[in-house]
């Protein structure tokens, strides 16, 4: 296990911070590192790797041991099961996400301290998702929902910290930011910036303008 790791606040402390988690899956390792590396220079604080990227743990090691010095967040994605869970710790994954509500894995992700960002849709599983110990609950799917769907569920739980994952851009980050999200999951909007051109300074540039429309869309929030 990582022992240079970064704590639990620091952790969350990135993810509040800028808003935003990248959620990282390709078909590639390499195109994965190339994305990770170039969105870090970005801005990005906090990745997912999803466990169903070629040599996953392999890339959440390296990471890890390359930027958790400078306060990256470097996580696992579609972590379904405690093995899996601890698996992922003991390569330097701080970050634990699921698509859904497993009990061991939020188990083992609070018993070594790692960010626990746990899947949810309806305000039972979301509520059972914060009674089980998440962090962070994951609003997904969200392409069969939206920012009114998110806004309508927060209505009476409006403690929940809901991260909703997946179809975020620019243009509609005001309106989830607007709903309530305490941080957005962002994809293919980053991470598939370079794939026309072949130029992963597309992506650092995707990573900037997401980052700067959260930013944005947080400050005009608090201005009423």
């Amino acid at each position: 296990m990582c022992v240079n790791m970064l704590t639990k606040f620091e952790a969350l402390r990135a993810i509040h911070d800028t808003g935003a988690v990248l959620i990282i899956r390709l078909d590639s390792e390499d195109e994965a590192l190339a994305v990770s590396h170039a969105a870090i220079a970005g801005g990005i604080r906090a990745l997912e790797i999803t466990l169903s990227v070629p040599g996953a743990k392999r890339i959440i090691s390296s990471l890890s041991q390359e930027y958790a010095s400078q306060g990256i967040v470097i996580g696992a994605g579609t972590v379904l099961d405690a093995q899996s869970a601890y698996s992922c710790i003991d390569a330097g994954a701080r970050m634990l996400v699921s698509p859904n509500l497993d009990r061991g894995m939020l188990e083992v992700a609070n018993r070594y301290q790692a960010v626990s960002i746990s899947g949810a849709f309806t305000p039972t599983e979301v509520v059972d998702t914060l009674s089980a110990g998440a962090d962070i609950v994951k609003l997904f799917p969200t392409e069969i929902s939206g920012p009114d769907y998110l806004k309508t569920v927060r209505a009476p739980l409006a403690q929940a910290p809901i991260l909703p994952a997946g179809s975020a851009k620019p243009d509609n980050i005001s309106a989830w930011i607007d709903a309530g999200a305490a941080a957005i999951g962002v994809g293919s909007y980053i991470t598939k910036a370079a794939q026309r051109g072949g130029d992963y300074r597309d992506v650092t540039e995707a990573a900037q303008t997401m980052l700067q429309s959260i930013a944005t869309a947080r400050r005009q929030g608090a201005q009423g």
